[in-house]
């Protein structure tokens, strides 16, 4: 095994994940790639089609099948990618889902809250948890390796989207943990940050494509385009290269400027 940094991705099959993996292989990454769907029979959505692309570009890609929101396969999840590389120097915690039904707040049931944050919001801190602990052990066998978190949480965090309440208040969770471990970690060298891509073209907005057409066409967007997850991943692949080497908890929007208020 090479030499090379390695990065665990979470929901890294596809979409927004795929985009990460693919740019962090073209800066020089080995890429563990973490999905619940996996396995040969299923290879368009499963985490083996990634390993096709990640290969191509010379980088080693490990499989790592798991379930981010069951705590007792993150034990799992951490060997798999230590026996292969020896080390984690790089944590994206990316996967994510939205409501199976979009419901208005005043009719979100708990069932559909309780899936939406058992995956987004609570998976992550437990996974952060266990895998920063493991990079702390790295850091005090060798003071000069610097390893680095980024949570994906998105635009959600901050705006009101009163038909999947569920999915904002997961996101504004991934927000203030990503802040609470880069205060934490700060004192072992290891950088957390927040990127909130806005709207992106992944399989999770297929179904609403048509609104949000509409929206970017009307000005929703000031860029006025819809975001690829190339553009999540080189992101990424700046803030893991060390880019941003003195600005851990920073918040990096990818939303072509829906953060911006204007008259």
């Amino acid at each position: 095994m090479s030499n090379k940094p390695a990065a665990l991705i979470t929901g890294s099959a596809r979409g927004i994940g795929l985009g990460i993996a693919v740019e962090l292989a073209k800066n020089g990454y080995n890429i563990a790639g973490n999905d619940i769907v996996f396995g040969m029979e299923n290879k368009e959505e499963s985490v083996n089609n990634a390993r096709e692309k990640i290969e191509n570009l010379g980088a080693y890609f490990l499989p790592v099948p798991g379930d981010i929101s069951s705590l007792e396969e993150h034990e799992k999840i951490l060997e798999l990618v230590l026996d292969k590389f020896l080390k984690i120097d790089l944590l994206v915690n990316n996967a994510g889902v939205a409501p199976l039904q979009r419901l208005d707040i005043l009719e979100s049931t708990s069932e559909s809250y309780d899936r939406v944050m058992s995956i987004n919001a609570r998976g992550p801190f437990f996974l952060t948890q266990k895998i920063a602990n493991q990079m702390i052990k790295q850091v005090k066998e060798n003071p000069d390796v610097k390893p680095a978190i980024v949570f994906i949480s998105s635009f959600s965090a901050y705006i009101s989207s009163p038909s999947r309440p569920e999915y904002c208040i997961s996101k504004a969770a991934v927000s203030i943990t990503a802040k609470m471990y880069a205060d934490r970690l700060a004192e072992y060298g290891i950088n957390v940050y927040e990127v909130r891509p806005g709207i992106i073209q992944t399989d999770m907005t297929a179904k609403v494509k048509d609104k949000y057409d509409k929206l970017i066409s009307e000005g929703l967007v000031p860029q006025k385009r819809w975001g690829f997850p190339e553009d999540i991943g080189k992101a990424v692949a700046s803030l893991a290269r060390g880019d941003f080497s003195f600005s851990t908890g920073m918040i990096v929007e990818i939303s072509g400027g829906m953060n911006i208020e204007h008259l």
